[in-house]
């Protein structure tokens, strides 16, 4: 079906026509339209067209006015303070605009004009580490873009960037070699609850008990970092044991993902060891073409504005005077297998604020190589959970907290509000639905602040039926099918020729904004835009369940109908809206 043009849309083009037609001189001017609290919408183009034009704004607008077309969309436009227009929709126009967007899937939605191949790096936990609450952010927004991106009609290529390679393996796999009995030890991750707990907690005890002797023992020390070379160098033995850590640490890291509700496919799990190959080129090309020279030793590239608090200037390190390679070369590495293999027209990356200079150096000798065009690559930075008292979300011991601890204790608390609010459910199902409330509480705590900002991770606001919550959202969506199920057999149509009250008009004309919205947040990369309009879509439900009776409309079979079609598209978009967030909607709550 072809894309529905939104009331906006369509009142933006004949406000633009009546311009030209009333003020040739104008030229192709934009009306400046808006939503307005005085009217439907409010064109203020006018006021910077008689400025220019040195004319009358009031008289220059009154000519726009009578330029505009007689029709079924325009209910009415008055001139307000200086050239204002303020202009109101007919009831006819929104409830036919609207039944068109309810005949199709996509809701109206269209798909880009022109959708490239994006490549976007989000969800990057450390192999042998857990999981902790500082890789939830990446995780939720990266895959609420990918969602989003995907129902533009974008190609997208997911990459989990995971922390596979470096010192601490080279530490892990000598402790092994030396401890064979730990090797008898089968991970045992399917037992107990499914989550690759058991996984972890092997691999943190031989973390923990490698990192002693490595600390104590300078001679387990360097047989360590031997074996860290014979890692890089490809070494049988060892290769097979860094796999078995790595793999352990995927199933840990998959059960998280599960209890999060996010897909992550293993064949997008790409980690930094799978650019090890590339490491050295990258090192030659950037020497030879002289984007990077040696500083006493190391291979670094410099900045004109970038310098250390003693004014001298600080370098993006490539290799190590050692002959090591950090995090950048790696991101370097990447950038040209994203660019270069994958084809990508744009890069993004879900990465912590505190990044924000790495990237911005690693970019910008990206581009000075040749490997990345202008503009290709941009970081999507966000800020720091933080706990009630303002501070980062720490444990009362002042450790990091984990985040499947987080997730579960999210889970308890929805499993009370659930109970509470629906107790004829079973067991059973109050935990499926826990599940949903719960995780969907963390996820739109995290979305519905602008990911740059920080938040405070506050579950006893999270699962509240009240405020701008996921759970407001879900209650207003299972309020919509319990209404259905008491309707019977009523189905919900659209009647274009029926007058709308002012709560009616005011969802109406919200529902409306849906395309629009998600064009936007597509791109500029803001989930928090979708979770706001939701949000307001939500209360403008409860004023319209407030003042306006469906199944007793006083109106008649067919207001019933009407009505009913209301509530339905608005259920329909919130599930759309939220499952582009990734969060589900249960059917009753």
């Amino acid at each position: 079906m072809a894309s529905v043009p939104s009331l906006a849309a369509t009142v933006h083009q004949r406000v633009a026509d009546a311009l030209s037609a009333a003020l040739p001189e104008a030229g192709a001017a934009d009306p400046l339209l808006r939503r307005s609290d005085r009217a439907d919408f409010q064109a203020n183009g006018v006021l910077g067209l008689a400025k220019r034009l040195k004319g009358n704004p009031r008289e220059l607008a009154a000519k726009v006015v009578e330029a505009l077309p007689s029709d079924d969309v325009l209910a009415g436009v008055e001139v307000s303070g200086p050239g204002f227009l303020n202009i109101t929709i007919t009831d006819s126009a929104i409830t036919s605009t609207l039944a068109a967007r309810a005949a199709d899937d996509r809701l109206g939605v269209p798909y880009a004009e022109n959708p490239g191949t994006t490549v976007i790096d989000y969800a990057q936990p450390n192999v042998a580490k857990e999981m902790h609450v500082g890789h939830l952010r990446s995780t939720v927004i990266g895959n609420a873009i990918v969602q989003i991106l995907e129902h533009r009609g974008e190609t997208v290529i997911r990459r989990h960037h995971i922390g596979d390679w470096g010192t601490q393996f080279g530490m892990l796999v000598q402790y092994l070699i030396e401890h064979p009995h730990e090797l008898d030890h089968e991970s045992d991750a399917a037992a107990g609850d499914g989550e690759g707990e058991a996984a972890m907690a092997r691999l943190n005890r031989l973390y923990k008990a490698s990192r002693v002797l490595f600390d104590s023992d300078e001679e387990f020390k360097e047989r360590a970092r031997r074996r860290l070379v014979d890692l890089q160098a490809g070494d049988a033995e060892t290769r097979a044991l860094w796999h078995k850590i790595v793999d352990e640490s995927k199933i840990y890291f998959q059960g998280v993902y599960h209890k999060l509700d996010v897909e992550i496919r293993d064949a997008d799990v790409v980690g930094e060891s799978a650019y090890n190959d590339d490491l050295m080129n990258v090192v030659k090309d950037l020497e030879e073409s002289g984007v990077a020279v040696r500083s006493e030793g190391a291979l670094c590239v410099f900045f004109d504005d970038v310098k250390g608090p003693d004014g001298k200037p600080t370098p993006l390190i490539v290799q190590k005077s050692n002959g090591g390679f950090g995090y950048a070369a790696t991101d370097l590495a990447a950038i040209r297998d994203r660019i270069g293999t994958l084809k990508a027209d744009s890069l993004l990356y879900v990465v912590d604020a505190r990044q924000a200079l790495h990237f911005r150096m690693v970019f910008e000798t990206a581009r000075r190589a040749g490997w990345l065009p202008d503009e290709a690559a941009k970081q999507l930075p966000f800020g720091t959970v933080l706990g009630k008292d303002g501070k980062p979300f720490k444990t009362r011991a002042g450790e990091t907290v984990r985040l499947i601890d987080l997730l579960d204790e999210a889970i308890e608390r929805a499993a009370v509000v659930v109970a509470e609010k629906a107790p004829e459910l079973t067991p059973s199902e109050v935990a499926e639905r826990a599940a949903q409330v719960g995780i969907g509480a963390v996820k739109y705590a995290d979305l519905s602040t602008s990911m740059s900002r920080d938040y405070v991770f506050d579950l006893d606001r999270m699962v509240s039926l009240s405020g701008d919550t996921s759970v407001y959202l879900q209650y207003a969506y299972a309020r919509v099918q319990s209404i259905k199920r008491k309707a019977g057999g009523i189905e919900p149509v659209a009647h274009p020729d029926l007058p709308l009250a002012p709560a009616e008009r005011a969802l109406g004309l919200h529902l409306d904004d849906f395309a629009d919205t998600l064009a936007s947040v597509a791109e500029t990369y803001e989930p928090h835009k979708l979770a706001g309009y939701l949000y307001q879509l939500a209360s403008h439900l409860t004023t319209f369940y407030d003042q306006c009776p469906v199944l007793k409309a006083e109106g008649g079979p067919t207001m019933v109908e009407n009505r009913l079609f209301l509530c339905d598209l608005t259920a329909r978009t919130l599930r759309q809206g939220m499952s582009l967030l990734g969060i589900r909607t249960p059917e009753r709550l």
